[in-house]
C-alpha cells in the first residue's frame, strides 16, 4: 500500500492532532498496510486515501466528545474508529476504549495495533448482543461505524442510552430515511453534525432513545 502524503496532509488539516498522536497514527497506518493483504481488514478501494477515509473520519468522532474518558466501539473491524479513538485516549488520563469484534483475525490485529501504539484498548472477542449489557452505566460514549441500520443500533444501545451514554453514529446519505423508519418505533433525542470528510455524510448524536408502544 502506498500512502499519499497529500491525503495525510489534508486529513490532518481537517482534524489536527498532537505530534505524539500523529506518530501513533502513522504506526497504525503502517501496520494496517502490512496486515491488509493477509487479513483484509478494510476495503481495498479505501487504502489510497486511508488518512482521509479512515483516520480523519474517526478523529472527528473524538472531537465531538473530548471530555469523555470511557468509550465503547461496536463492530470494530479493522479498528475504525475504535483504534483511532484509543490512540487519542493515550493522552487522556484514565482514558480507555472497549472494542467489540466477533472476527478473530480482526481481534488479533486490534490487539497488536493497540500494543504497538500504546493505545488504552480492551478487545472483546464476542458478538455485540452477548456483551453489551456488561457496559450499562459504565461508558460515556458508544460508537458504531458502517455497522447496522439505526433501528438495530438503537436496539443494541437502548440500555446504554438510558443510563447517560452518548451515541455517536456516522451515517451516509440515507440518514433521513433511517430516522424516519426509526421514529415509527422509537422516541429519539438526537442531533446531527456534518461530516468533515464527506459532504453527503453526517454524524448522528443520540442522547436518548425510548421504545414506543406497539405502533
Amino acid at each position: 500500500m502506498t500512502v499519499d502524503n497529500s491525503d495525510r496532509a489534508r486529513a490532518l488539516r481537517l482534524t489536527p492532532v498532537s505530534r505524539e498522536t500523529e506518530e501513533r497514527l502513522s504506526l497504525l497506518v503502517a501496520e494496517l498496510a502490512r496486515w491488509q493483504a493477509a487479513k483484509n481488514l478494510v476495503s481495498n478501494t479505501t487504502l489510497a486515501d486511508v488518512w482521509l477515509r479512515h483516520i480523519a473520519d474517526s478523529l472527528q468522532l473524538f472531537r465531538l466528545a473530548p471530555d469523555a474518558r470511557t468509550w465503547l466501539d461496536l463492530g470494530s473491524g479493522g479498528g475504525f474508529p475504535g483504534l483511532v479513538i484509543g490512540i487519542c485516549l493515550a493522552e487522556v488520563e484514565g482514558g480507555r476504549i472497549h472494542l467489540v469484534e466477533s472476527n478473530s483475525r480482526k481481534c488479533a490485529f486490534l490487539r497488536h495495533a493497540a500494543r504497538l501504539t500504546g493505545a488504552p484498548v480492551t478487545v472483546h472477542p464476542a458478538r455485540i448482543e452477548d456483551v453489551i449489557g456488561d457496559f450499562t452505566g459504565r461508558v460515556d460514549v458508544v460508537t458504531a461505524r458502517a455497522l447496522a441500520p439505526l433501528p438495530q443500533l438503537l436496539d443494541w444501545c437502548k440500555e446504554l442510552l438510558r443510563t447517560g451514554t452518548l451515541g455517536l453514529f456516522p451515517k451516509g446519505q440515507h440518514l433521513d430515511a433511517e430516522l424516519t423508519e426509526s421514529s415509527r418505533y422509537w422516541k429519539i433525542q438526537a442531533s446531527t453534525v456534518s461530516s468533515v470528510t464527506d459532504g453527503a455524510a453526517r454524524i448522528l448524536m443520540v442522547r436518548a432513545a425510548e421504545k414506543r408502544a406497539d405502533p
